[in-house]
This record gives C-alpha cells, structure tokens and sequence, in this order.
C-alpha cells in the first residue's frame, strides 16, 4: 500500500483536530504529519486511519489513539539524539514517531507474534530504532540505561521501579497507572533517588502485564 496524496491530506485534517485538542509542540505534530499510520493497521481499518481513535491490531492490543500518542510524546520534550525506552511496541507506530523526532529509540515488546512482525515491518518503511528487544517491560532494558526518557503505552497496576532506576537525572517517565482507567503521571528524576510527579488526566489503554514472555 502506498502513501497516496488522499492520505496526506487525511493527516493534515488529523493534526489540525490534535492542534484544536491541546497539542502545540511542533515537533511533534510534524511527526504525526509524516507517519502514515494507515500503514501501521488492519486492512479492514484502514479507511479509519486518520480517525482520533484506537483500533484493534490483533493479540488482544491496540494501536493507540493519535491524540493519546501526541500527548505523551509531547510531555517528553524529546530532542533529537535522545535516547528514549519505549516499553510496549505494539504496532510500531510511537516507534515511528520518535524516531521521526530524531531519538535514539530502545523499544520492548512483550508478544512474541508483533515482535516478529513489528521488527521486521518497521525498517521496511525506513524506520530504524536503535534496538528491537523482546521482554517483559517490567524489567525495562537496563543494559542501554540511562535514558533521557521512557514511555510506557500500556497500564500499569503500579509503577515499576525499575524503569525509573533507569532514567537518567532529569529524565521523564511518562506512564498510565490504575486498573481500568488509569491517571497518566510523568515523573521527573530530580536525583538519584528523588521524583517530582505531575498528574494529567484519565486515560484507557490495554493492561500492561508481566511474565508473559
């Protein structure tokens, strides 16, 4: 499937609809303007592409809806060079936008089916994280710590302490937390062992779940 001017012109509708939701880092609505999403979905999805919602991907997960995408990206302030852990890949598409962003991309996928898949379609359309790791999210990926940013684009119970051993001192940790809607809270490394934490509203995304690899 190629990316036609139709849909180009779908995007350019859909970051007019993210700017009229909140979404002002330019950078980031650049990046949603470039990823062809209808790429990332089902083909019985694919004329929903460009509409603000989620959809199903296959193994009880979700592409995330492009407002939910934009806004966490955006509270990252991801810079170009970066080095970000994405915990969950699912469909590759928040893959896409950071690397789109110019990050150094580390990201963990947990089902083995869209490991494979997501691993191999991602560089096809000539988007290349730095690695593709399959495992459980828990854990993160202390081996490439620290990061200047981790996001998680599942719900978490609780928050693993982990991934916040794994960030780097002025590093952000964007993640939902709660059970079926979740609070999404960015935390913020101020030291070695100290947080500040801002809260930003309720949010639904599939749970995020360990040992399942």
């Amino acid at each position: 499937m190629k990316d036609s001017f139709r849909h180009k012109g779908l995007r350019k509708k859909l970051v007019d609809e993210l700017k009229n939701k909140g979404i002002y880092n330019e950078s980031v609505l650049k990046a949603i303007n470039k990823v062809p999403r209808h790429l990332f979905m089902d083909s019985s999805f694919v004329d929903h592409s460009y509409i603000d919602k989620a959809f199903p991907i296959g193994c009880n997960q979700t592409i995330s809806q492009p407002f939910t995408v934009a806004f966490q990206t955006q509270l990252l302030e991801i810079k170009k060079g970066h080095k970000v852990l994405e915990i969950g890949t699912g469909s590759g598409y928040q893959a896409a936008i950071l690397c789109e962003l110019g990050a150094d991309v580390y990201t963990i996928e947990r089902i083995k089916d869209l490991f494979r898949k997501t691993s191999s379609f991602l560089p096809s359309i000539n988007y290349r994280p730095k690695k593709f790791i399959y495992g459980d999210g828990f854990d993160g990926y202390e081996k490439e710590s620290p990061y200047d940013s981790i996001i998680v684009t599942a719900g978490a119970k609780e928050v693993p302490k982990n991934l916040l051993s794994q960030l780097k001192v002025g590093g952000k940790m964007i993640i939902p937390v709660g059970n079926d809607v979740q609070k999404m809270k960015l935390f913020i490394k101020s030291s070695e062992k100290d947080y500040t934490v801002n809260e930003y509203g309720d949010f639904q995304f599939v749970p995020m779940l360990r040992n399942r690899i």
